[in-house]
């Protein structure tokens, strides 16, 4: 258990790495007060543009991929039956500490850049899988939220079945505590997006469209 515990904090302390949030400060605004209030990639790139968009995406990924190697280097050797289930706590503390800062009164992102990092860290398998959801649905609605959400979806059926085919070689309760923490943490995502859910059933959901300014 206490393992656990040290991976959750572990994962908190690399969320709480800001990387919207900053680089808005550093050209003089709080992203939070701007578009959707939210201090992730698709504000940042509706707010400050394509490079800030990028650059927050791959700040935000960073920081779950390092969180999960510092758990592996730490506890690799010692849990090796437990490693993999230790990577997914240390993805769940980074995307709690990203949606939920302490030093920014609780009001981060939403946790989709960091589980895009937590997925690279955890499974290329899963992560390649997700990715191919991601753009095939972006392309084919423009809606960023429509799209993360069915991508964390497959991330969870892809953990189940990846798990059942026994590619995780881990003991049975391990993985059923697997399950249960993808589930839980695609259940946080569906909740920070229960606004973009709310407009994609109405029709109001704002869609992002490259070709045009």
């Amino acid at each position: 258990m206490w393992a656990k515990i040290v991976c959750l904090v572990i994962g908190y302390g690399f969320g709480l790495f800001q990387t919207g949030y900053f680089y808005g400060k550093r050209n003089g605004i709080d992203i939070r007060k701007y578009g959707s209030g939210n201090a992730g990639t698709t504000n940042a790139l509706r707010t400050l543009g394509k490079k800030a968009g990028a650059i927050t995406l791959a700040g935000d990924c960073l920081k779950a991929i390092l969180a999960i190697l510092l758990v592996s280097l730490i506890f690799g050797r010692a849990f090796p039956e437990q490693i993999m289930l230790l990577k997914l706590y240390a993805g769940a503390g980074c995307v709690l500490g990203h949606n939920f800062p302490f030093y920014m009164n609780f009001k981060g992102g939403k946790g989709i850049a960091a589980s895009v990092g937590m997925l690279i860290a955890f499974d290329w398998r899963l992560f390649f899988l997700c990715a191919v959801v991601f753009f095939t649905v972006f392309f084919l609605s423009h809606f960023v939220s429509l799209a993360s959400l069915l991508a964390y979806f497959f991330f969870v059926v892809g953990v189940i079945a990846s798990g059942q085919m026994g590619r995780y070689d881990v003991p049975a309760s391990v993985l059923h505590e697997m399950y249960i923490v993808a589930f839980l943490l695609m259940l946080l995502a569906f909740w920070r997006h229960r606004a973009n859910i709310k407009r994609l059933a109405t029709g109001t959901e704002n869609k992002i469209e490259f070709g045009k300014k």
